[in-house]
């Protein structure tokens, strides 16, 4: 009989990046249907970048204070279908800045209270993370593949219903996730977590290491689509490419419990900065297109690997009661890091073309080497 929980979180995780599928690359058509010209889009896309850093930490510590992280992950769901709600009825661009704030603040812990909460929930059998986790990626796909159909038939000014419609499900599926057994620990145990955690050498190293892994990817998604159209790749094969990458990670999300009982939570992370290294290297020297579906399978790498790693890390290190801190604290990490090489990325594809590619390689093995200190630590986890 199947796992209730299992098949639950995988509900969440399908819901929740159904809604990401649909917001990532269709909510800049509708800021542009409401007559935003691109500076003024590029203000409002700005903001769940800042609006995570500060809102996700202070969510997920009160989360943990608490001891609420199920009511915490409900009550960010139900106010992010609310925000997107208000947002869909704005129109001028100060009125949709300040509801897609809102907004922004509402969704932006959703994923990391759900991720504390699934391996909460999975204690012992973390190894099974990856399977469940796999079916985000599965829907991300249905929303890309499907959110065109929807722009084509709903139109730009309405594809945020859509939006709201998704996030609606993952509230519905965070309301059916139950209550898990409270975890044994002293009450002041949450009060020491936030410090705990950075005192720990193996977990300043695994969140800046797996920060500078994600963040080597921002040449990627910032500029690879109008590289690849300059080069005269089609539409559809450039979708394909993209979509290469997800089904790349969803093969390494099936086989993740062999894959991390192989390597570890730091070696996974290890992996994937050396897979990043690899995949950077050649992008910098502009391969042939025939090379481009074989990087893209790196992705299982460089995303996908690095992901699991410290998702199962975070497990191991957080103590009983502060699971949800650990997560806001490296979202908080990760979001500065991904900032700068984001702009940085601009800065450098605008000076050097593909040879940009370079310095996100050089990103990534650096990050290799962080995780190689809480590989080599004498005092690691053991698996879960």
């Amino acid at each position: 009989m199947p796992d209730p929980f299992f098949l639950r979180i995988s509900l969440f995780y399908g819901a929740f990046f159904l809604y990401a599928g649909l917001a990532m690359p269709f909510m800049p058509a509708w800021l542009a249907a409401q007559g935003l010209d691109a500076r003024e889009i590029g203000i409002v896309l700005a903001v769940p970048l800042v609006v995570r850093i500060v809102v996700v930490p202070l969510w997920t510590r009160l989360a943990d204070r608490l001891g609420r992280t199920r009511e915490a992950l409900v009550g960010a769901a139900l106010a992010s279908v609310a925000g997107f709600a208000l947002t869909a009825f704005m129109s001028g661009f100060a009125p949709i800045l300040v509801a897609f704030a809102l907004a922004a603040t509402a969704v932006s812990p959703v994923l990391a209270l759900g991720d504390a909460f699934a391996l909460r929930g999975l204690k012992g059998r973390t190894g099974r993370y990856g399977s469940v986790r796999l079916w985000g990626s599965v829907s991300f796909i249905i929303a890309n593949l499907g959110g065109g159909l929807l722009l084509a038939r709903l139109g730009a000014g309405d594809v945020i219903w859509a939006v709201v419609a998704a996030l609606a499900l993952t509230a519905l599926a965070a309301l059916a996730l139950g209550r898990l057994p409270a975890p044994p620990a002293e009450p002041a145990e949450a009060r020491r977590a936030g410090a705990s955690l950075w005192r720990s050498r193996d977990f300043v190293a695994v969140a800046l290491g797996a920060s500078l892994i994600q963040a080597s990817h921002a040449v990627l998604y910032g500029f690879a689509t109008l590289q690849w159209s300059a080069r005269g790749i089609g539409g559809s094969a450039i979708g394909a490419l993209w979509a290469l990458a997800v089904v790349a990670e969803i093969v390494l999300f099936a086989f993740s419990a062999r894959a991390v009982g192989l390597f570890g939570a730091a070696g996974m992370i290890a992996l994937g900065g050396l897979g990043g290294t690899l995949r950077w290297t050649v992008m910098a020297f502009d391969p042939p297109t025939a090379a481009l579906p074989a990087l893209q399978c790196l992705h299982a790498l460089s995303f996908a690997a690095t992901h699991l790693g410290t998702m199962h890390f975070l497990a191991q290190a957080a103590p009983p009661r502060a699971g949800a801190t650990a997560q806001g604290d490296f979202v908080a990490v990760q979001g500065i890091v991904y900032a700068g090489a984001m702009g940085l990325a601009g800065v450098l594809v605008a000076a050097y073309g593909s040879l940009a590619y370079g310095a996100m390689a050089v990103a990534a093995f650096a990050g290799a080497l962080l995780a190689g200190v809480a590989l080599t630590s004498a005092r690691r986890a053991p698996t879960v």
